[in-house]
């Protein structure tokens, strides 16, 4: 009988670099690395890979992890004086060993906390003083969470504001067998047309080319639906009104020195975000933003699949 594995373990990844591998009794398991507080791995019970991290990912500071979950915090993209996407996915984040209370089940023992607070390099690029505590979460079904609060620790009563995502890739079979559901009807910002505002026309998202648009005020339920692998993932989301959807298509992809040319045929980001209007926090005041990913066999009907009983459920 072979021993049973803890529920949370520290110990090395790629290149030397610190992680924490949670494991959940069914055989689920998710790997946080405290470079970036990057979630790089999330396995179902079957031991499939749920996300997408590329073959050419370079784990090495300064150059954040291409794929996995990372956090762009204190700016999305290039919208603020910062290097794009912010810091925190590419500064040594620390286990936080006296976290606040966070709302959420405590029988549930596969989690860790962690914290990032700025050093005095940072400062002087982003002069505010802040608290980034992240808690993530595997669950008894092997659903991934993912809770942050950002806390304003000025002294000098300024407020600071940041806009914020969870840039998640998710693995996909193909790119051309991916609807994207919950999202039709709502207007969008078109990274691709100088950041232009339209409405959106389809019953469902469907890839076709390079795509990168914001949703604004979007609902609380995202469904993926990956029809080759009869797969459905559902991003449930709070705190985080807007939601980007990004594929790099075939340019792109051969553009980006540690992204596989072919790569973008296998991943899509789905990312819960607050962008539109960025967050302001008075000292003292804090934020919490959540993600929650569920990956769910997908129920056909006539040949299709019923969404609707994925995004009611």
């Amino acid at each position: 009988m072979s021993e049973e594995k803890p529920p949370v373990e520290h110990c090395k990844g790629v290149n030397g670099l610190e992680k924490v591998v949670l494991r959940e009794v069914r055989g689920s398991s998710a790997e946080v690395y405290l470079y970036g507080g990057h979630v790089t791995s999330w396995k179902n019970d079957h031991g499939e890979e749920l996300l997408f991290v590329s073959n050419k990912a370079i784990f090495k500071p300064p150059k954040a992890i291409r794929g996995g979950i990372p956090i762009c915090f204190p700016q999305f993209s290039n919208l603020g004086n910062l290097e794009p996407h912010g810091f925190a996915r590419n500064r040594i984040w620390s286990i936080d060993n006296d976290p606040p209370p966070f709302p959420t089940t405590t029988s549930n023992r596969a989690y860790v906390d962690l914290i990032l607070k700025p050093s005095e390099e940072d400062f002087k690029i982003w002069p505010h003083r802040y608290e980034f505590r992240l808690r993530v979460i595997l669950g008894p079904g092997g659903d991934l969470m993912l809770i942050s609060r950002i806390r304003n620790t000025n002294t000098d009563g300024k407020p600071f504001s940041f806009t914020f995502a969870y840039h998640t890739y998710f693995s996909v079979s193909d790119i051309s067998e991916v609807r994207v559901e919950g999202l039709e009807t709502l207007d969008y910002l078109d990274n691709l047309q100088d950041r232009a505002r339209f409405t959106e026309q389809g019953d469902a998202i469907v890839f076709e080319s390079e795509f990168d648009k914001v949703y604004l005020s979007t609902p609380a339920k995202i469904a993926i639906i990956d029809h080759e692998k009869k797969r459905t993932f559902v991003l449930r989301k709070e705190g985080l009104p807007d939601a980007v959807v990004w594929n790099p298509w075939d340019k792109k992809a051969k553009a980006m020195t540690d992204f596989g040319d072919d790569e973008y045929k296998y991943m899509v980001c789905v990312e819960a975000a607050a962008i539109e209007k960025p967050i302001t926090l008075k000292p003292g005041e804090e934020w919490k933003g959540r993600l929650e990913l569920s990956a769910v066999p997908s129920s056909y009907f006539s040949g299709q699949l019923d969404p609707q009983r994925v995004l009611q459920g």
